[in-house]
């Protein structure tokens, strides 16, 4: 399949709409609304992969699923349709551990990459407990991400902003 600007276009435009959204900035589409576009265009297309829309456009399709948390049932299609697609070398290795991630906790089961971390008043803690706490680190660094222990200090220095901020 070849490239499909149009297509990429669209996503990238999602993408940019996602992250103003949870800025707290007014958007003139929801995230259920960017969730139901991606479905039809998984059904059109399969998984937007790296050729089809170049690597910012599958990051796009990425996040959309990522935060497609009121559609359980879609995120799980998307992860097998992406596992596929990093098995391909078309698709981000790295965002398949954090599609991964977010649909175990989502399903109240441990998850494999320790990437779901919640504020507490600690600091980030695992969403879920984490499997093979052991082997996080070598299962990390497969799918590209960084250490447990920087991530946690990324994750530590982003809750204690969201706790310097004044309630809304």
């Amino acid at each position: 399949m070849s490239f499909n600007e149009v297509l990429h276009d669209e996503l990238i435009g999602m993408f940019e709409r996602d992250q103003a959204a949870l800025r707290g900035i007014p958007q003139t589409d929801t995230p259920e609304q960017r969730t139901a576009r991606l479905k039809e265009i998984v059904q059109e297309y399969g998984w937007p992969t790296f050729d089809l829309v170049g690597k910012d456009g599958e990051n796009a399709a990425w996040l959309i699923a990522q935060h497609a948390d009121l559609d359980l049932a879609f995120q799980q299609q998307a992860l097998e349709l992406l596992r596929a697609a990093v098995a391909d070398g078309q698709a981000s290795p790295g965002n398949l551990a954090y599609l991964e991630d977010r649909v175990a906790v989502a399903k109240g089961e441990p998850q494999t990459y320790g990437t779901q971390m919640r504020c507490g008043a600690d600091g980030p803690a695992p969403a879920t407990p984490i499997r093979d706490e052991a082997g996080v680190d070598k299962r990390r660094a497969t799918a590209g991400l960084q250490p447990l222990a920087a991530y946690l200090d990324e994750m530590a220095a982003i809750c204690a902003e969201s706790d310097d901020q004044p309630p809304d």
